[in-house]
């Protein structure tokens, strides 16, 4: 089997309730981008890699096309199926830009489960979870609001929550507080900054919300300002966005600077180094948040597959992400309900891109 043609798409991805902010920025849709992977076999591949804007990590929406477009023509003859081979291919074709990678790894473990007739879960390790926990996102804005909507997202079903701060020590600490006080017993909150604080703000909110029961995750900026907010607050630690590769994961783990981490998909450079970063995480005992930077049903099911095959022990929480949009660019996407997510079980990712919405491909290559 050979790759015949690679098209890239643009599609928008817009917001349910609005906007989705967290730390400094705001954003009303997200701006993704959808790969089609098709081989001289008759089986063709989706993947998709969605950004947070052009300022959140070392990633922009114009960038993974501009990367993938690199890329493509070098794969035009590879078989799809040899994941590690077309993934070596990538790195000598472009060096970095793990997030432009990430979606036509994504299509070739597509393609991969869809020729052996297996859901992509089956060949990450197999079905280790039914459902997987869900974390529902308390976007930020007015304390109050944030306070109003835990305690709605806690009536339809979800049990996890990751509240977004990270703009202001002083509003964030009345931020914290407020939702804190609606949480439910039982329930888990997380007070996730994305960078957003000084190293001297990150340190005036842990240790005015000492009492709450909350995860902290990813303070600040850089390791050694997150490690220096760990040693100062007993809250359990998650970090996030300076976990961007399995060096960085040993040196997390011998200095003890977290006690879970946030594995995002396209950050890591598609699904077949986040497996290996998944794997180094069991051996290690970390435990993990399974994730992507965003996305919408393509994203959210290579999502639900890791997941799925990750022990439940060492798996904390996932998102679905196709849950906060407005349309559907594809069919087939992870079921939801209850605060867990369920895997579509057809062979690959099994879902089905609508061309309807993705529209003309931004660019081809054959």
């Amino acid at each position: 089997m050979k790759i015949t043609r690679i098209a890239a798409y643009q599609v928008s991805l817009p917001l349910k309730e609005g906007a989705y902010s967290w730390s400094n920025q705001s954003f009303s849709s997200f701006d993704s981008t959808v790969v089609i992977v098709e081989t001289d076999g008759g089986i063709n591949g989706a993947g998709e890699t969605c950004p947070l804007g052009s300022a959140y990590l070392p990633a922009f929406a114009q960038g993974a096309r501009a990367g993938i477009e690199v890329i493509a023509q070098g794969l035009i003859g590879e078989d799809p199926r040899q994941i590690d081979a077309i993934n070596h291919k990538m790195d000598l074709l472009l060096k970095g830009h793990p997030y432009a990678k990430s979606a036509l790894d994504m299509a070739c473990w597509d393609i991969f489960g869809k020729s052996m007739q297996q859901p992509v879960y089956f060949l990450l390790g197999g079905l280790l979870q039914e459902r997987v926990k869900l974390f529902k996102v308390v976007s930020r804005q007015d304390a109050d609001k944030m306070a109003d909507k835990i305690k709605a997202y806690q009536d339809q079903g979800f049990r996890q929550f990751q509240m977004k701060v990270g703009a202001g020590a002083s509003n964030d600490i009345v931020r914290i507080e407020k939702v804190a006080a609606n949480l439910d017993d039982g329930n888990i909150l997380a007070a996730d900054a994305n960078c957003g604080w000084k190293q001297h703000e990150a340190i005036r909110v842990v240790k005015a919300v000492k009492d709450a029961d909350i995860y902290i995750e990813q303070p600040c900026t850089s390791y050694e300002e997150c490690l220096a907010i760990r040693q100062h607050s007993d809250h359990p630690f998650i970090l996030d966005e300076c976990m961007d590769s399995l060096d960085m994961l040993i040196r997390g783990y011998q200095d003890r600077a977290m006690d879970l981490v946030n594995l995002k998909i396209n950050r890591i450079g598609g699904l077949t180094k986040a497996k290996q970063f998944r794997d180094l995480c069991i051996s290690l005992g970390i435990t993990m948040t399974i994730e992507d930077s965003w996305g919408g049903e393509i994203a959210t099911a290579a999502i639900a597959h890791l997941a799925h095959s990750t022990p439940s022990d060492f798996h904390f929480q996932s998102s679905a992400f196709h849950e906060y949009h407005s349309i559907a660019i594809a069919q087939g996407g992870p079921t939801v309900a209850d605060g867990m997510m369920s895997v579509n079980h057809e062979p690959g990712l099994g879902v089905a891109p609508d061309m309807s919405v993705l529209g003309t491909p931004v660019f081809s290559v054959s």
